[in-house]
This record gives C-alpha cells, structure tokens and sequence, in this order.
C-alpha cells in the first residue's frame, strides 16, 4: 500500500468535517482533488441498506470522501463516470480454490469477473501450514486478488500420520499441535477441515476439537467446515448428524465456525433445508457463533476417489488401495460399495469428468466405462490405478433448498471455484458465474431477495465474520477494494456444457486501488495481497 498523501487527506479531512460547500462560503471553494473520483454511481455500501446516488473519492488506495462532490469541491485527478452503474464493496469469496500459485490463474480473471476482490484459500482442510513460504511466493510472484488462508487439519494430519487410519498417538497429537500453531503464528485466520476427505475422516470429533482449541488461543480465530456428510455419503453418519458435529465442535473449541458450501445432498433430501437452517438457527440462539456460505448450482466437484471409495479402501495410501485392487476378495467388497455409492449420487451418468487428461476430461464416468468394456465400478478402479480424478456430480443439490437457504440473515456466498488449466474444456462453471448467476436467479428472475440484502452477503457480511476491519464496506478510510457494475448486463453466461464463458457486467473492479478491470477490460495489475489474521482483529 502507498503512503497517503498527506496535503490531500489533511485538506479533505478538513473540508468533510466542516461540511463546507459552496453555499457555505460566498468566495469561491478551495477545490479538494483525491486520486480517483466514481461520480454518480448508486452505492451499495455493503452494510444492506438501501442505496444511494454518491460519489466517492479515493486517495492512495484508500475511500476519503462519499457524498456529492460538486457541493463538497472534491474533484479527481481522474474521474469514472457511474451514472446508471451499481458501485458496490469488491466481494468476497468465502470458499475458494483459485489457482493463484499458476502463472494461468494467478491473475484470478474469472473471479474479478464476477466482482470479486477477496478469495478464502485453504479449504477442505488442504490449507498448508507453512504460511509464510505460501504468503511470500504470492509476494514474490503477485497476485490479482487478496487472500485470505486456512491452515488445513487434514494436511497436517497426512504430515504426521499420512493416510493411516487411526488415532495419533500423544507424541504425534503434540506434534499436530505443533503445526496448527505454525500456521496461525504465520497468519492463517483459523483451522479448515475436510472431514468429508481422507485423511480427515478418519479423525474423531475430540480430535478436531482440540486442534480447535488450539487455534481458538489466537483471537478472532475461524472454524471452516466441510462437513462429514452433508447426506450423500456412503455408510455416513446422516445430514443432520453431521450439521450437529460441525456445530459441537465450533462451540466446544470456542473458535467462530462456518459451514462451506452449505446446502443438502441428494434426492431424499430435496425440500429439506428448513432442517438444517433450524439446527444452526437454535445454535446461534444459544450463542454459538456459527455462519455458513454457499454457491447456486446444483452440481458438486471433488474427486472420484472421495465420490466412489468407501473410507476403508483409502486407508494407506495409494499403494495400499491399489492392492486392495489386486485382491480379488477385497476388490469386490470395495465394486459392491462403489455401486452403492453411485446409486446414492445418481448414477454412472451424473460423474462427469473435469480433469485435466483429455481422454478423461467432459465424459462422464458411464462414457468412459463403455469405451473401456468395464461396468462403472471396474472403471473406476481402472482410472484410480492411474490417479485420482476431477469429477462432477450433476444434480445433487435441490434449487428450492438454495433458494430456502439463500434468504438467511447468516448466508454469504462462495464460488468453491477451481481454476481449470487452459488444456481443459470441461470444468465446473461455479468458478466463472456463481456470484451473478445468484443474483440473476434470486433477485433479477424471482424477485426473494433484494439487491443490497444479497451484496451485503457478498461483501459486509463476510467483512464482518472474517474481522476484516477496513475491508467490504464503501466506508470513508476503507481501503478500496471496489467495482463498478452495469445492472443491465451483470449476469453469469458460463453453462455446463460451455463452463469457462466469463461473467459479464463488471465495468471496473479495483483491488487496494488499482484497477484490475477498466472499462470491461482486464489491466493485468497484480494487485492483491495476502491478508494476515493479525491485521484483521478487532481490539
């Protein structure tokens, strides 16, 4: 960030709080002139009120004046013309897998796109510990949003047990302390877990605990859950189970939890959101802090060993599956669960491959089973032997629960985006259009929410949980992470079968300042920066 310059902040302080105007004074006014002046735009301040015509006026990176700039005598060395624009906070991405550390996503275009300035990396419980070396080679490299990172439960785990399935012993448990205190010495904002993921699944609830509690001694510290089953899980301890462990431990390790990608799976538990809004409703009654993000398709992405392999079956490490495989007793054991679990995601036909092998990438996994003369379940051992695999699973989430979930006061918004590499034709659109198709479906289409309630959960609201203290409002002394969108065109154009279609509609888009979109155009500004926990603790 630049230093202010001190004549403008000094005169313009000084004019704001006398509320000078040229009514004020029968001489001429001193004219003010900040770096950047959006004049004329209806501004949405991230706080969900109802919005204003204002201008605001940016000095070094920072907002230092909103209101009218002719009655003020602000002008701007230069200007951008917001007239019939929506000037908005940038928005924040509370679950994300933005490939910032590859030279073809590091400029993170499909998020700025959308209006995103923020991204949430090291979810699921990948997040490494060693934040520092990550946070230094963005620095090194640049990058074209800011992140906010986890430390991952389930890296550490692979660190000091790999894949075994089992209990740490005490030298190991301290061990995994150790590197839980690491990453949040060096600036993660809490612990993530993918407990739906191996090796995190095969941790108990006691032990994710008291990681937490561990995280928990830092204040303002986070709790980011993938859930254990969010009700498509093969011999899963069931939806609602799972939404009361994620729960338990937010309250029992006293961090601030969040529930990603939250919503219900499969077709048995279509129209049941009201179920798990309850349970985490009572519990912020009672006091725990717990908050929840979610995207608007009804497709998921993860892998085809977490889709189609019972936990057992992982246990080792690849070495080890793969010699379950070669077991004829205990490869028919693990087909007749792969059976089972593709009966609970709909079938063969709704595994569609996004992976970066082009014999695999846009088929789905019935495509591949045919050309290979396999059933599905031999398939998908004949693709694991070779590695894991990118999948879809096509219409596993319920739209009326989206749409029931959407309308909570507690509801921010993720893309759970990964970048695709460019060789890649298939891919998942949530990384290109989750934040417009959102407001296309829930306020341009059918009216349930309005415009300010859905930016405020796409930016103060996630300010708010993360403590970010001076980001996601358009505030006086904020720093201007900020976008300029046309209404009439901000809209996701990315499909499942043409999934890398940028969003449009975002006219300008500045990251701590700079323009990372100019008039609908990319710069190629590297803007972003690391955001450390430390800075973003309210005292």
């Amino acid at each position: 960030m630049k230093m202010y310059s001190l004549t403008k902040i000094i005169a313009l302080t000084a004019l704001v709080l006398a509320g000078c105007s040229p009514a004020d004074d029968t001489s001429s006014p001193k004219l003010v002139e900040v770096d950047l002046l959006i004049a004329g735009g209806l501004v949405y301040d991230g706080s969900g009120s109802v919005p204003v015509t204002a201008d605001i006026g940016i000095v070094d990176g920072r907002i230092h004046f909103i209101g009218d700039a002719g009655a003020a005598g602000v002008v701007g060395t230069e200007q951008v013309d917001a007239a019939g624009h929506w000037v908005t906070p940038g928005f924040i991405d509370a679950h994300s897998h933005a490939a910032l550390d590859e030279d073809y996503g590091k400029d993170a275009e499909p998020y700025l796109r959308q209006g995103i300035t923020t991204v949430v990396l090291g979810m699921d419980g990948a997040g490494t510990f060693n934040v520092t070396d990550q946070f230094d080679g963005w620095r090194a490299t640049g990058i074209g949003v800011n992140v906010i990172h986890f430390v991952g439960h389930g890296a550490i785990r692979n660190a000091v047990l790999g894949h075994d399935d089992r209990e740490p012993t005490d030298t190991e448990f301290e061990e995994m302390k150790r590197l839980v205190r690491k990453g949040m010495d060096e600036g993660a904002f809490g612990l993530s877990t993918g407990l739906f993921y191996v090796p995190g699944t095969y941790a108990s609830t006691d032990e994710v605990i008291e990681l937490g509690k561990v995280a928990a001694d830092y204040e303002g510290a986070l709790y980011d859950t993938h859930d254990r089953d969010m009700g498509a899980v093969y011999e899963g301890i069931g939806y609602e189970a799972s939404v009361e462990e994620a729960i338990r431990i937010t309250e029992e390790s006293g961090l601030r939890g969040i529930f990603s990608h939250y919503n219900l799976q499969g077709a048995h538990n279509y129209g049941r959101a009201d179920v798990g809004a309850k349970l985490i409703n009572d519990a912020r009654v009672r006091g725990v802090d717990i908050w929840a993000a979610h995207h608007p398709y009804t497709a998921t992405q993860s892998s085809l060993r977490a889709y189609t392999m019972p936990y057992w079956a992982s246990a080792g490490g690849h070495d080890a599956m793969i010699a379950r495989f070669d077991n004829p007793e205990a490869s028919e054991e693990i087909m007749d669960a792969t059976n089972a679990m593709l009966g609970i995601r709909g079938g063969a036909d709704k595994i569609m491959f996004v992976d970066q092998r082009a014999d695999l990438n846009g088929k789905t996994l019935a495509d591949i089973a045919g050309e290979r003369e396999l059933s599905p379940a031999e398939a998908v051992q004949s693709i694991l032997r070779e590695n894991n695999a990118s999948v879809m699973n096509l219409e596993l989430y319920d739209h009326q629960n989206t749409r029931r979930l959407a309308q909570e006061a507690w509801m921010m918004t993720c893309t759970d985006g990964r970048t695709p590499r460019p060789e890649e034709q298939a891919a998942h659109p949530r990384t290109f259009g989750a934040f417009p198709k959102k407001m296309r479906e829930f306020v341009f289409e059918e009216n349930l929410l309005t415009p300010e309630f859905l930016i405020r959960g796409y930016s103060g609201l996630a300010a708010d949980f993360y403590y970010l203290p001076d980001r996601g409002y358009l505030r006086e002394g904020y720093i201007a992470d900020v976008v300029v969108i046309d209404p009439d065109r901000y809209r996701d154009l990315a499909t499942f079968e043409n999934p890398k279609l940028m969003s449009e509609g975002v006219v300008h888009a500045m990251v701590n300042g700079t323009f990372a979109i100019r008039d609908g155009e990319i710069t190629a500004e590297l803007a972003g920066e690391p955001l450390l926990r430390s800075s973003s603790v309210i005292n």
